[in-house]
């Protein structure tokens, strides 16, 4: 049977702010296909969600380019959007930030091709699938990615500046096939995992409280719907104007 909804691949699904990202666009009407190590989760609450995953470790370049092939089965033609949420942030003992000097380089590498390789590699191997949708690609950035911070190691951080390049130059080369790139930078978002300390954060942040996973989500739903339809190449912070 054919399926008239609107599709969203999505990776990094299972926790905080992808996991909050299914549930708004599947609210919405949208069929949702997810990415993870992971098999799919029994206790998510959406239905379809059993089928609708792919076992991908994104750490993997083969098992990435290998699976588009797989994801490209799912589609029937078109994805109307990608949202690249996937990120790793390894750390020391203790949970130390790990910074240039100490960061071994096997760990760069891996966090490379999770938080960056693999949004190109996705994009890139699905355009054909955006192109005939006129869709659009979200990428996860992050404050880290403009600024030293206290918790985020140095190999997420330029992961993520590398990513918001990635963002600008996907949108000039995207442009022309009628699919928008945007990104979008969170700041301190209230998950399961929180770094001890967060706290001293949120005190200094103007508006003085965490953001939640439905608002993050809320403005990916947005980049990715007709209401941003002459929106591409931005990057949009979403970190209670702790950026300012």
């Amino acid at each position: 049977m054919s399926d008239d909804r609107k599709t969203l691949l999505l990776t990094g699904a299972s926790r905080g702010i992808g996991h909050a990202t299914v549930r708004r666009f599947n609210r919405e009407g949208w069929r949702v296909i997810t990415c993870s190590r992971q098999p799919f989760p029994e206790e998510c609450p959406w239905g379809g969600g059993q089928e609708n995953h792919v076992v991908l470790d994104l750490s993997d370049p083969a098992g990435t380019i290998n699976a588009v092939k797989l994801i490209q089965e799912k589609l029937d033609g078109r994805l109307d959007a990608l949202v690249n949420n996937a990120g790793i942030s390894p750390k020391g003992p203790g949970g130390s930030r790990l910074n240039t000097l100490n960061t071994d380089l096997m760990d760069w590498g891996k966090v490379f091709h999770v938080n960056f390789f693999a949004s190109v590699v996705l994009a890139r191997g699905l355009k054909d699938e955006l192109a005939a949708a006129k869709g659009a690609v979200v990428n996860v950035t992050s404050i880290a990615g403009s600024r030293v911070h206290p918790f985020a190691g140095a190999a997420y951080a330029t992961s993520k500046a590398a990513l918001a390049a990635l963002t600008r130059e996907m949108a000039h080369d995207f442009g022309p096939l009628g699919v928008r790139v945007n990104a979008i930078a969170p700041g301190e978002v209230e998950t399961a995992i929180l770094s001890p300390g967060t706290e001293k954060i949120v005190e200094k942040l103007p508006m003085q409280r965490l953001g939640q996973p439905e608002e993050v989500a809320a403005a990916i739903y947005f980049l990715c719907s007709d209401e941003s339809s002459y929106i591409s190449g931005t990057e949009i912070e979403v970190n209670g104007a702790q950026h300012v």
